[in-house]
């Protein structure tokens, strides 16, 4: 097993020499403004030119927060990129009338989805609220606050707690079913918790931190199987699980699949899992206290995932399975096996237990062999349980610089106060 320093180093050379400058070279569209993030498996752009708020959002995040993982020479075009970014979002994806987000725009910028879904809205506070933090523009945390506020008055649960899944573009809500207005779900509180948690770092305002403290409180409350340590789906709005369904204008409705569960099944992702454990651990030290459970849990969540989700043949991690039995897909994600580098590595740092040390350099293994495509400079989107490619474009309307550039430089930061 390679030691801290090999480690780190590999990753390094990975996020400044690949990473970033695939992305700072290729996705700034200049003709229209915000960015292009499809890109076939050469990394050429394949002509789907949509817009989507969340990968818009997660590249303005990622020109901001990956700003000291670029070499010294391209600092400067970070900060036009992310400039070019956050500007489009605040002047072209934001709803003049009602407010909020647009959900889809056209290449050209014009409206193709009006949308406002809960969680596209805290996607766009974060990514501004990191423009902030890193740059310093007062316009864009001032935007940030308003659509934090918006969210808080039309998308949230008053009478039952938490945020309702989906609105529309007058803030109305969705229709039950597969638009989702009769269901909540984890994946969109658990990113409103990462929201929260980098508004409330730009602001310091009491109502930031108690939303985020809230945020968890719900997780923790109605979303997990503290027990067996891991998460629930879907649930309706009194937060009775139900189950999942593929829900429209969702990742999981329109990923390029090879397995899918066709049945509506109580359905976990061991990655996102993962993912939790890290943003949660992150989230309870901006807040500056926890519960004595709340290091119980997010461990619990890595010890999950290895006991269901982690492929012992083979390497990675398994997409999706069913609480404590067998995993139904076993194809894997490049998102699921970033966020899960940071979060078995922060599982070591927390506990200095070597099992997740261990996981962390076994899976970093596999993604460099398997996911990354060095040629281009980013990761394949989806492997077979084996390894081999499924879908082996590098960027889409749902995939940009944010998982693989985050886990890299959340890495990358604890490999360094590991080595210290």
């Amino acid at each position: 097993m390679k030691t801290i320093t090999q480690i780190k180093e590999e990753m390094t050379t990975t996020i400044r020499d690949y990473i970033v400058p695939f992305w700072l070279n290729n996705s700034i569209d200049t003709q229209y403004g915000g960015y292009i993030t499809s890109f076939d498996e050469n990394g050429k752009f394949d002509g789907n030119g949509i817009k989507n708020i969340v990968t818009q959002s997660r590249m303005v995040w990622g020109f901001s927060y990956l700003l000291d993982y670029a070499k010294d020479e391209d600092k400067a075009r970070m900060k036009e990129a992310a400039r070019h970014g956050a500007e489009y979002l605040m002047d072209q994806f934001w709803d003049k009338e009602f407010g909020g987000f647009y959900w889809l725009l056209n290449r050209d910028g014009s409206i193709a989805d009006p949308s406002k879904l809960t969680y596209g809205e805290g996607f766009g506070v974060y990514a501004l609220a990191q423009y902030y933090l890193t740059y310093g523009d007062k316009r864009a945390l001032e935007v940030a606050e308003k659509a934090f506020d918006l969210i808080q008055k039309y998308s949230t649960d008053t009478l039952r707690g938490g945020y309702y899944e989906n609105v529309e573009r007058d803030w109305s809500l969705s229709p039950a079913g597969a638009y989702a207005g009769d269901r909540k779900s984890l994946d969109i509180h658990m990113h409103l918790l990462e929201a929260w948690t980098t508004l409330y770092q730009a602001t310091g305002k009491e109502i930031h931190k108690r939303k985020l403290q809230e945020s968890w409180d719900i997780i923790k409350t109605y979303m997990i199987n503290k027990d067996d340590g891991y998460g629930l789906n879907q649930f309706d709005l009194w937060f009775n699980q139900i189950p999942a369904i593929n829900i429209k204008r969702t990742w999981n409705a329109e990923r390029e699949s090879n397995e899918t569960i066709k049945t509506p099944t109580n359905t976990t992702s061991y990655g996102h899992n993962v993912e939790l454990s890290w943003l949660a651990d992150h989230a309870l030290k901006v807040i500056g206290s926890r519960a004595e459970e709340d290091n119980e849990i997010l461990i619990k969540f890595l010890d999950h995932a290895l006991a269901h989700g982690w492929d012992y043949e083979n390497g990675g991690v398994f997409r999706d399975g069913v609480g404590n039995g067998e995993a139904l897909v076993t194809d894997k994600e490049w998102w699921q096996n970033f966020e899960s580098l940071t979060g078995f590595l922060n599982g070591y740092v927390m506990t200095k237990n070597s099992k997740y040390f261990e996981t962390f350099a076994a899976l970093w293994e596999f993604d460099k062999k398997y996911f990354m495509n060095y040629e281009v400079g980013e990761s394949r989107q989806l492997l077979d349980k084996k390894g081999n490619p499924l879908v082996s474009n590098i960027g889409n309307p749902w995939k940009g610089i944010y998982h693989t550039g985050r886990a890299f430089a959340e890495c990358i930061s604890r490999l360094n106060a590991l080595e210290k």
